[in-house]
This record gives C-alpha cells, structure tokens and sequence, in this order.
C-alpha cells in the first residue's frame, strides 16, 4: 500500500467566534475577516431548536445565571471521559442530545453515550472556548481525539465542532445539547455522511515512519485539516529533483559527508491548513494537492488573502 502523505500551507490569524443570537442557531467561524459558518445545515437546526424552545415556559423574570454556567462547563466538560465524569445534577432528567449519529432523550441515555465512548474509545477532549450566545444558551468549541481501541492497528478518529447547550429557563439546568461537527454538512440525526465521515478514519493506512511535529486540529473537514503546531526542528537539503529525497533527508546521519549539504533549523511553530493524500510524491500531484487545498481555504475564507 502506497504511504500516505501530508501536504501543509501556513495560514494567519484563524480564530473563532461565537455567534450572536437572533432566535436561530449559527455558528461563526472567521479568519480576520467575520465569515458565516460552511455548515448550511445549521440553520435548519437552529430553526427546529427555536421551535422547541416553546415547550419551556420562561418565567417572567429568570434568575438563571448563564454566566456562571458558562464558568462552569470550563470545569465541568475537562471531566467528560475521566474518572470524575460530568456533573449529572447540573442537567434536566429529560435532557435532549443530538448530534449527526447518536440521539438520546432522558439523563441515563445521555450519561451512558459518555460511558460508552469511554470505554471503546479512549477518547480525550480539548476546549478552545466556552462563551454565553443567547439569553439561555452556551456555545462551546472543541477537538475530540478517539482510539477505538477494539481494533489491532487501534485507529485514530478526530472531530471538531461546536456544542449547543441549551438553558432551561425554570430550572436553570441544561435541557438540550446539540452537536455540529467541521467534516459534515448534514447534522441532521441520522447522518449518513456522518457516519461515512466515523468510519473511514478507522480504515488502515500505511503512514511515513518519519517524525512529525506535534499539534492540536483546531478544525478537520472532509477534505483538510487546520492545525496549530508546536516548536520543531526541520532538516532541508538542496537538490535538483527535490520530491525524490525525501529517502535521504529521513536517513540523515547516516554518513558524515551529508553534513555538508544537510542544514537544521528551528521552527516556531504555528498555524498551518493540511491535506492528507496517498501515492507517489511526485511535483505534478503536490502542486494540483496544493491548488486544492487553497481552493478549500477560499472557498471557506473568501476575503481572505
């Protein structure tokens, strides 16, 4: 099997926002300039968690404090998969969960999702932000990294999106949770393309045994990634065809004499879009990998140059 590849193009300043809330639930995602959301879906979500906001009376005048609560889901989501686990009192028994491939509607479906994904995926979590964006919801961005761990090659599945949670106005626990992942557009329960988007990140590749620096995913797509990584050292050599020494440069050390055309320099690090292909690294397929990638990139940031 032909080993996968990694193909990276820096990027400035992406960052995240929180939507403002106007009676429908978006999401905004901006890189300087302010950007709607790709996810056309979220509209009809948003239209569909409006509509069940009816069911909750709102008392006149409501002494939900959506400020400590957003204080609270910091501390309380860095708990979902470990040993302490969430807070189950701080939720409505009959709470409302939904994301592209899973739907419960009471407190013990919605603890037991955890408690499966704990158990089958090793899964680890990172929050960005945790922001108030309406009078009784809370918005959250996050990262998920899962191991499904029931397979030899225990492969790796990573998600990003944004998470919904809805206030009841009468009791001042959440009574919804709705998640909408980067690599989807339909967000609607049952997602096919949801669970096509699960299921191929369990597949076996053949990966390069050269090092990689290490980063976090901020947002993963169906077709690239955006990653923010840490400080790493990077070995260059010159040469003519240089998509053919990628051999050499991994091999470096091996022979005193590479020393003379080998150099080492220190990176800093920073924010870079990704695309992940498969075959023969030759220059024709990185540039038309590298003309894809910043179609991507425009197509999601327009304005952005």
């Amino acid at each position: 099997m032909a080993p996968a590849h990694v193909l990276s193009l820096p990027t400035v300043s992406i960052g995240f926002r929180p939507r403002k809330s106007d009676g429908r639930t978006k999401t905004i995602a901006a890189a300087k300039t302010q950007e709607p959301h790709n996810h056309n879906q979220n509209w009809v979500v948003g239209s569909k968690l409006a509509a069940a906001d009816h069911q909750y009376k709102r008392p006149t005048k409501s002494r939900v404090d959506v400020d400590r609560l957003v204080k609270f889901l910091y501390d309380d989501l860095h708990h979902v998969f470990d040993e302490q686990g969430i807070d189950p009192t701080a939720y409505d028994e009959e709470i409302e969960f939904r994301d592209p491939i899973t739907k419960h509607d009471d407190i013990r479906g919605y603890l037991l999702n955890i408690a499966l994904l704990r158990q089958f995926f090793s899964p680890q979590i990172i929050l960005h932000w945790v922001k108030k964006t309406g009078p009784y919801e809370i918005t959250t961005r996050w990262t998920a990294v899962m191991k499904f761990v029931l397979l030899p090659w225990k492969p790796e599945c990573v998600l990003t999106g944004t998470s919904i949670m809805t206030v009841n106005p009468n009791t001042g626990k959440f009574c919804r949770h709705v998640d909408l992942w980067d690599s989807v557009q339909n967000n609607d329960y049952f997602s096919i393309e949801g669970l096509w988007d699960v299921f191929k990140q369990f597949r076996f590749y053949e990966a390069s045994e050269l090092e990689l620096p290490k980063y976090q995913t901020l947002i993963r797509t169906a077709n690239y990634e955006v990653r923010k990584y840490g400080p790493f050292a990077v070995a260059e050599r010159s040469g003519e065809n240089l998509f053919g020494c990628v051999n050499s440069v991994g091999g470096w050390g091996d022979c005193k004499e590479d020393d003379r055309i080998m150099k080492l320099r220190n990176k800093e690090g920073g924010i870079a879009a990704v695309l992940n292909f498969s075959g023969k690294a030759t220059e024709e397929m990185v540039k038309n990998k590298a003309k894809e990638l910043r179609h991507y990139l425009k197509k999601r940031w327009p304005q952005k140059r």
